[in-house]
């Protein structure tokens, strides 16, 4: 692979490595880093993308090792993942409607936060990053029915808790 396949074909992951790095680091900074770092080992890997099938998915899975290395390895403070601002703003909204949904977005993002790490990450990849079961399969380097089991499990622990807490109000 020569510079310019490598730019065409790699650096164009960068924001979707970035992201999911995000979502288990939880820290900008240090998801910038693990994507760096990522990208110097698929750059060192080169001459082996002629045997990968599926160069995302590899890609994914080298950021996903590299993550984790910095979380088991630095202890890292665990910040808040969804500081980032959602536009949920019309402009015939009111400021109890904004509230309102700004109130569920968060309760949804601490249920997502307290499920078990393997449906947290099959729920991000499936249902934010749109990846199919097979290419998180391969990422997380699990079977397919263990992906579908995990996503399934995670809605319904998901649901049953947005149900319970509009029924209760806890």
């Amino acid at each position: 692979m020569d510079v310019s396949r490598f730019k065409a074909e790699i650096l164009p992951l960068k924001n979707k490595l970035y992201r999911f790095s995000l979502h288990i680091v939880r820290d900008e900074e240090l998801a910038k880093d693990v994507v760096q770092e990522s990208l110097i080992k698929v750059w060192e890997k080169r001459e082996e993308l002629g045997q990968i099938q599926n160069i995302e998915a590899w890609c994914m899975q080298i950021t996903r090792n590299k993550s984790l290395d910095k979380l088991r390895s630095k202890h890292v403070k665990k910040t808040d993942l969804f500081e980032v601002e959602f536009d949920t703003r019309k402009e015939r909204d009111t400021p109890f409607v904004v509230t309102e949904r700004g109130d569920l977005m968060q309760r949804i993002m601490e249920l997502i936060e307290n499920l078990p790490d393997r449906q947290r990450e099959v729920m991000h990849l499936r249902d934010i990053e749109g990846y199919a079961y097979k290419e998180i399969a391969e990422m997380l380097g699990i079977d397919i029915n263990l992906v579908k089991t995990n996503l399934f499990r995670a809605r319904r622990k998901l649901k049953e808790s947005l149900i319970k807490v509009d029924a209760y109000g806890l």
